[in-house]
């Protein structure tokens, strides 16, 4: 019998909207924690009406809020105050991405909590950080993107192209979730809670790593070379005889070896002086890919895939949405499950933290308010008081 998930019994009080914190939370509550969603009386987190691609419900509120429960609040009201301080008591963690300044300003950051909280953990989620100049800057995903130079190397010569996912606050979400752990691990050490402060900019310059050590002491950095690896060639695209796309890459001089005399059957390559070594490879990427592609127009993709598998060549399918919706791979492990949301059942992923000792804690996807009456009657306010709430635009 497997046991409860490891974040069983933490309460996470999360003041939050759009992906960054919401993605955060998300990967809490799946391994355990019980996630409270503080949202806006009426319309709630912005991030519902992003779309209506999912049932006529927002795709990216479906991806990020499965598993937690909500109550509305206007935390501006006075009336909230009574609630928010019996909440805080339960809680353990406190997650909030919030306008700049937004939570001092209504009296609950961490140095005004840790007097009353003192196991309190709090992370907060900013675009800029809390200090510099930029940190009362709105700050959205691809405006990050553009900050942190992730544009300046993505897309092609001509074209600056933008992540097709909002990588910035992925980033910052998966740093505030793993600050969180090791926050939970050291309050269980020193019995105190602490204060975390996550940025968009600073998580997205930690994913820059590479082209950034590249351009190291100005040096000059990466090309913008589309698909294609900046610095290892060939790793990247190429057409099939029977107009289908594969993604091909390698790493190594045996592996080009290989490649060479099973895939292209041009062992001549192998010591071509252009192409000997991955450094020249890449220089003169532009001939090397006419050789290349002039070979795989002339066969069918099924034709280079046993060739590529032969000489034991890493490629990839370049998959559409559809693709892989019906990923026969995702299939065979099992990685979609039916979820509830407020519009029906849909079909969800798995997390892919698999661990053989627990199962995910995977509940639906909340309506707004759905917990509010709920959640008040546990934090012990009476039907009366609560209607109080609801009369007085409190929930």
């Amino acid at each position: 019998m497997k046991r409860k998930p490891p974040l069983d019994g933490i309460v996470i009080l999360s003041f939050e909207h759009a992906i960054a914190a919401p993605l955060c939370t998300r990967q809490l509550a799946e391994l355990g924690a019980r996630v409270i969603k503080i949202e806006r009386r009426e319309t709630g987190d912005f991030a519902r009406s992003y779309d209506t691609r999912t049932k006529g419900q927002s795709s990216h509120f479906i991806w990020t809020n499965r598993s937690k429960e909500s109550l509305t609040l206007d935390i501006k009201n006075r009336q909230s105050s009574e609630i928010l301080y019996r909440l805080l008591s339960k809680a353990d963690v406190l997650v909030q991405n919030l306008a700049p300044s937004a939570m001092e300003k209504l009296g609950l950051g961490y140095n005004t909590l840790k007097t009353q909280y003192e196991k309190l953990i709090v992370c907060n989620i900013s675009g800029y950080g809390t200090e510099g100049p930029f940190k009362d800057r709105k700050a959205y995903d691809l405006l990050v993107q553009a900050e942190s130079g992730f544009l300046s190397i993505t897309g092609t010569d001509k074209d600056l192209v933008k992540s097709g996912i909002s990588i910035a606050d992925i980033a910052a979400g998966m740093h505030a979730f793993s600050a969180i752990l090791a926050a939970i691990i050291e309050r269980g050490k020193s019995g105190k809670g602490s204060c975390i402060d996550i940025s968009m900019l600073e998580a997205m310059v930690e994913w820059m790593g590479f082209p950034l050590l590249y351009s190291y002491d100005g040096a000059t950095p990466p090309k913008r070379t589309g698909s294609d690896h900046a610095s290892i060639y060939p790793y990247g695209v190429f057409e099939t005889g029977d107009e289908e796309t594969l993604m091909i890459g390698l790493q190594n001089e045996r592996e080009w070896a290989k490649f060479c005399d099973i895939v292209l059957k041009m062992p001549q390559l192998i010591d071509d002086r252009r192409f000997s070594a991955n450094t020249d490879r890449s220089m003169n990427r532009e001939a090397l890919k006419g050789l290349i592609q002039s070979i795989f127009n002339k066969q069918s993709t099924e034709e280079l895939i046993d060739k590529l598998k032969s000489a034991d060549i890493a490629y990839a399918n370049v998959n559409d949405m559809d693709k892989v919706w019906n990923h026969e791979q995702l299939e065979k492990l099992n990685r979609f499950i039916v979820t509830d949301t407020p519009e029906g059942k849909v079909s969800t992923f798995l997390p892919p933290t698999n661990n053989s000792e627990f199962d995910p804690a995977i509940s639906p996807v909340p309506k707004l308010g759905q917990h509010s009456k709920q959640i008040l009657e546990e934090l012990g306010f009476t039907n009366n008081e609560i209607e109080d709430f609801q009369e007085n635009n409190v929930i």
